[in-house]
C-alpha cells in the first residue's frame, strides 16, 4: 500500500512540474502575440542552471519528447491487438496503468478508438 501511495505522489508531482512548464511556455507565448512583457506565474520555483542549448535543442523543454508519443504508442498497440488491456497496454509500453487512464479517454473522444466491455479496439474507419 505504502509503494503505490509513493508512486501515486510521485506522478502527481511530476504532473504539476509539467503544469507549471506549460504555463510558462502558455504565459510567453500569450506575451508575444499581445506584444507584452510575459507575467510571471503566481507561484515562483527557484531557478535551476538549465542544460546547455546545444545538447538538448533549442526550444525543446528538458526531460519531454512531445508529439504525444505515449499516446502515439497506446493508439499502435490498440491497432496491433484489438481487444488489448491498459494493464496490457502499460505493461508493453513499460510505464504506470493510471497515466493510460487520462489517454485512452482523450483516444476515444478523438474518434481514434473504441471500448468494448474491458478491452480497446481501433475505431471503425468512415466508409468513403
Amino acid at each position: 500500500m505504502a509503494g503505490f501511495i509513493d508512486a501515486t505522489v510521485q506522478d502527481i508531482d511530476s504532473r504539476l512540474k509539467e503544469l507549471k512548464e506549460e504555463e510558462s511556455r502558455l504565459l510567453a507565448a500569450r506575451a508575444a502575440l499581445a506584444g507584452a512583457a510575459p507575467r510571471q506565474p503566481a507561484t515562483r520555483q527557484p531557478r535551476r542552471a538549465a542544460a546547455p542549448a546545444a545538447r538538448r535543442g533549442p526550444g525543446r523543454p528538458r526531460g519531454r519528447r512531445g508529439g504525444n508519443t505515449r499516446s502515439a504508442q497506446a493508439l499502435e498497440l490498440v491497432r496491433n491487438q484489438p481487444g488489448i488491456t491498459i494493464p496490457e497496454i502499460a505493461a508493453a509500453m513499460k510505464i504506470e496503468p493510471n497515466y493510460l487512464y487520462r489517454v485512452m479517454p482523450k483516444l476515444t473522444a478523438d474518434g481514434l478508438i473504441t471500448r468494448k466491455e474491458q478491452g480497446w479496439h481501433p475505431a471503425a474507419e468512415p466508409a468513403a
